[in-house]
C-alpha cells in the first residue's frame, strides 16, 4: 500500500479530472465487480514460486518508473503487483480465471501523452478526410487542407478533441465486456474487438459531416 499509494492516488485524479481517462471511473468498479462475481477457484492454490518473483519484479519496475516519472509504466507495475498478489495466495489458475477483470483495468490505465500524441493526429485527418468527402457527396463546397475543413458559410478546425480517441477506447472497453460476457467462441471475440476500430473512426467522420452539414444548411453559429 505504501509503495503504490502514490500511483494510485495520480491514477484516480486523472480519472475524475482528465476527460481522456474518464472510463477509469466505469471500467475500475466493474473490474472489481467481475472478479467478485466470478469468485475464487475451489482448485486454488497459493503459488509464492511464481508470485515472489514477480512481485519483487513490479516493486523493481515500480522503483525505476518513479526515479524516471513515467506514471504509465509506474501504473503498470501497480497491476503487476496485484496479479503476482494473486498468484501468490491464490495460484496461476486464479489469475486466469480473472483475465477480464485484470483486462479490464489494464484499459483503464491511460496511455502515455507521448502515445495520444501519435494516435491524435492520423486520426484528426481522417475525420477531416472523411467528414470532406461525406460532404463533397452532398454537393457542399468545401475545401479540405490538413485537419482544417473551408464551407462558404464558416470555416472549421478539427482539433484535436475531435480525434474519436475517446470514443475508440470506449468501444474498445465495451467490446472486451461485451465479448466476454456474452460471447463464448474467441473468433467472435476477436471480430468484435476489431470491428470496434473502424466503426469508432466511422462514426467520428459521420459527426464531422454532421456538424459542417448544420453549418451550411441550419445556421453557421452551430459551428460553435
Amino acid at each position: 500500500v505504501f509503495l503504490f499509494a502514490k500511483p494510485a492516488a495520480l491514477l484516480a485524479r486523472d480519472w475524475w479530472t482528465n476527460p481522456e481517462a474518464g472510463h477509469g471511473l466505469l471500467l475500475a468498479p466493474v473490474a472489481l465487480w467481475l472478479a467478485w462475481r466470478s469468485g475464487v477457484d475451489e482448485r486454488a492454490r497459493p503459488n509464492f514460486a511464481v508470485g515472489i518473483p514477480l512481485l519483487v519484479g513490479a516493486v523493481l519496475l515500480r522503483y525505476v518508473s518513479g526515479l524516471a516519472a513515467e506514471l504509465f509504466t509506474m501504473r503498470l507495475s501497480m497491476l503487476g503487483a496485484a496479479g503476482a498478489l494473486v498468484i501468490c495466495y491464490f495460484g496461476v489458475r486464479q489469475l486466469v480465471r480473472w483475465w477480464l477483470p485484470f483486462t479490464l483495468l489494464l484499459l483503464s490505465i491511460p496511455l502515455p501523452e507521448i502515445v495520444l500524441s501519435a494516435l491524435a493526429l492520423p486520426l484528426q485527418f481522417r475525420a477531416s478526410q472523411m467528414g470532406a468527402k461525406l460532404l463533397a457527396m452532398r454537393n457542399i463546397p468545401v475545401l479540405l487542407q490538413g485537419n482544417v475543413i473551408h464551407l462558404p458559410t464558416q470555416t472549421l478546425f478539427v482539433a484535436e478533441a475531435c480525434s474519436g480517441l475517446r470514443s475508440l477506447t470506449a468501444l474498445l472497453s465495451l467490446s472486451v465486456l461485451l465479448g466476454a460476457l456474452v460471447l463464448r467462441k474467441g473468433v467472435s471475440r476477436a471480430v468484435l474487438l476489431a470491428a470496434a476500430i473502424p466503426i469508432a473512426i466511422l462514426l467520428n467522420g459521420v459527426r464531422v459531416f454532421l456538424t459542417g452539414f448544420l453549418v451550411y444548411f441550419v445556421d453557421p453559429a452551430m459551428g460553435e
